[in-house]
This record gives structure tokens, C-alpha cells and sequence, in this order.
């Protein structure tokens, strides 16, 4: 069956690797152009995969009328400005995750949102891994029963990644560059967070490291209806090998049964409502998602979540997350932020109330 492609043009070429292998490898898509400001980065890119369509023009690349979709992989604190942008270009958008640094943006996004009645879809891209994929068909379909609670961890050897000089810049956090991923399976789960109480620190090894802020945090949520979660993040120190945990993991416990969705390792857990115990890989599908050098990557999850976007603008459908989820999960990020700095449980709602924000 033939499908029809939709243009798709990528800003931000380092994380936007993967967007391009995903996008080049799309029955959906076609890809168009890509923009970096850093020519050499573009013409890396341009050896890498065979593809030249690039520019160092951002204004050059929403000029482009074959572009249908604008995907956004540049740093957090520009997501707002190319966002806008490129609605007012007429595009469809899909950013990078923690959708905006600063909730004063929230609202003109919104409005500009509704007004023009484009996607604004955020790539919260572990939902698109196999494991979550089917842990939440099988709670949809009510293998677990009703949800009691959640536990939620990120929990990885990142030394390597200090490496990176902005990683040892002030402005860089945890909390939003690897926590966002767990506290994105709470969301997805418990959408009605009420508040959130946590504690940090900063381990001997990322002080040692020339890090800034907490590499070790632990926090937990209480949901509208009363219900808990917790969620976890260690990231400067080792770990247990993959047969005996994952570096990141979503459990649910349930009335009948629990799941656990282990995500690099593509492994998923279940005991049913029946009381039957299964275990489920792919490892058939580890090329799909882990193309480059290490696992550093996750080509195959942006193919996922971009033909998901794809499909829904083609069937006129909605596509979650979308931009209003996305700034309430960032909402939750700076209650986390600010329990960190006061030591107090902090009211989500308080905090979109003070931007004119609608609860969650």
C-alpha cells in the first residue's frame, strides 16, 4: 500500500541525527531540507547520510514550501522563538523535550496554537520505545486492573557525558536533561498531579566531574484523586548490569496485576489480571533503535514517534503530547525544581496560575 509522505524539515543537526536517519527511513515522510547554524555540522551530516538539501538559514529552510512539518532539536532555552516561528510559517511542528524552559512562553504558545490549528506534537520519546508501547496497550486493555501506583526511575552511568563542556555549564540541570523521561511515564499515567516533594543531591563524583547541580534525586507525587508515584534519577555513578536492571524503568501496580516496561534493554514484564507471569524482548528490533556507535542514539524511537505525528496529520487527528501536555509536564519539572531549592512539597497548579495556565 502506497502512503503518502509529508515534507519534513529538521533545525538542530546534533540530536537531530537521529531525526534525520528517522526521517530517511519513513514510508511517511520525505525529508526536504535540514538547518544547523554550524555549517560544518551540516556538511557532516551531509557526508554521513548522503543527504545535501541543507542551509544555515532557519528562515530559509520555513520558506520552503515542500516542508509540511518542522521538527525542532536545538537547544531548551530556543525551543519558544523557533516554535512560534514556525507556526506563524504556516508549519506543522514537532520539539524536542522539555518543550520550553520558561512558562511566561506558555500562553502566546497556546494562543498561537489555536489560532493557527497546527500539530504541536513534543517528542517525549520514551513512550515510543517497544517496552512502554506495550505496557500501555496492555493497561488500556486492563491486564493490570485499575492503576494504584507508579514508580518511575532513570538511573545511568553518565560520566562520559561531562565530557561535553555545556554539560558542566551553571545553566545545565538533570532534573530536566535525563528526569523528564520518567517523570514523562507519570504524566502519561496520573495527568492530574496535585503536588510534588523531593530531595538532591550533588554526588562526590559529579562534584569531582565540575557539575553544577543535584545528580541524585528522588521525589514523590500526589495525584488529584489521592493516588502516589515516585520516581528516581542517579546519573554520575555505576551500574547493575542489564540482566539484572535497566537503566530506565516504568512499573505499574495494579488492582490485579504489574508491569514493568525496562526501556534500552527492550525487555517488558507482566503478571496479569490472570496471574499469568510473561516476559517479553526484542531483540529482532535492536537495529530499528539503536543505528549509530553505542547506544547514544535512538534513531528508532524518533521513527516511531515522527510516523505517529505523520499519520495523525493525515487523519486529522490529535497527537499527544501535544503542547498543552508538554508545558504541564514542565510545570511539574519546575515544582521538582523548586521542592529541590525550598525542601518543601510544592502545588502544581500554584505554579500555572502564576502564568494565567489552566490546571492540570
Amino acid at each position: 500500500m502506497q502512503h503518502k509522505k509529508l515534507g519534513i524539515g529538521i533545525l538542530g543537526l546534533g540530536e537531530g541525527r537521529s531525526a534525520m536517519s528517522a526521517a530517511l527511513n519513513s514510508p511517511l515522510l520525505n525529508l526536504v531540507m535540514v538547518c544547523d547554524l554550524n555549517e560544518q555540522v551540516c556538511r557532516h551530516r551531509a557526508e554521513e547520510f548522503g543527504f545535501h538539501s541543507y542551509t544555515t538559514s532557519y528562515a530559509d529552510l520555513l520558506a520552503n514550501s515542500a516542508v509540511d512539518i518542522v521538527a525542532i532539536y536545538t537547544p531548551d532555552h530556543l525551543h519558544a522563538a523557533h516554535v512560534t516561528q514556525a507556526l506563524q510559517a504556516g508549519k506543522h511542528v514537532i520539539c524536542t523535550k522539555p518543550f520550553i524552559d520558561n512558562l511566561t512562553d506558555a500562553k502566546p504558545l497556546l494562543a498561537l496554537g489555536r489560532k493557527t490549528g497546527l500539530r504541536c506534537f513534543v517528542g517525549q520519546s520514551s513512550r515510543f520505545f517497544e517496552p512502554m508501547r506495550q505496557q500501555r496497550k496492555d493497561f488500556e486493555a486492563g491486564e493490570i486492573g485499575e492503576l494504584i501506583t507508579i514508580e518511575a526511575y532513570y538511573h545511568a552511568d553518565h560520566r562520559w557525558f561531562l565530557e561535553k563542556p555545556w554539560a558542566l555549564q551553571d545553566a545545565f540541570k538533570w532534573l530536566y536533561g535525563g528526569l523528564s523521561h520518567p517523570v514523562d511515564f507519570i504524566r502519561w499515567y496520573l495527568p492530574h498531579l496535585d503536588s510534588v516533594m523531593g530531595y538532591g543531591m550533588l554526588s562526590q563524583n559529579g562534584k569531582a566531574g565540575g557539575l553544577h547541580h543535584e545528580d541524585t534525586m528522588h521525589f514523590i507525587f500526589k495525584a488529584k484523586d489521592g493516588r502516589v508515584a515516585r520516581v528516581s534519577g542517579c546519573y554520575t555513578g555505576p551500574v547493575q548490569p542489564v540482566t539484572r536492571d535497566s537503566e530506565m524503568s516504568c512499573i505499574l501496580r495494579g488492582t490485579h496485576g504489574c508491569s514493568q516496561g525496562d526501556y534500552m534493554d527492550l525487555r517488558y514484564a507482566i503478571t496479569n489480571k490472570e496471574g499469568k507471569e510473561l516476559i517479553q524482548t526484542w531483540e529482532h528490533r535492536l537495529k530499528h533503535y539503536f543505528r549509530f556507535e553505542g547506544k547514544s542514539h535512538h534513531a528508532g524511537e524518533y521513527q516511531n514517534y515522527m510516523e505517529y505525528v505523520a499519520q495523525a496529520i493525515l487523519e486529522d487527528k490529535p497527537a499527544y503530547p501535544d503542547m498543552e501536555e508538554a508545558i504541564g509536564t514542565v510545570a511539574v519539572l519546575q515544582a521538582m525544581d523548586a521542592s529541590l531549592r525550598t525542601g518543601r512539597p510544592v502545588v502544581i497548579d500554584h505554579l500555572l496560575q502564576q502564568h494565567g495556565l489552566s490546571p492540570l
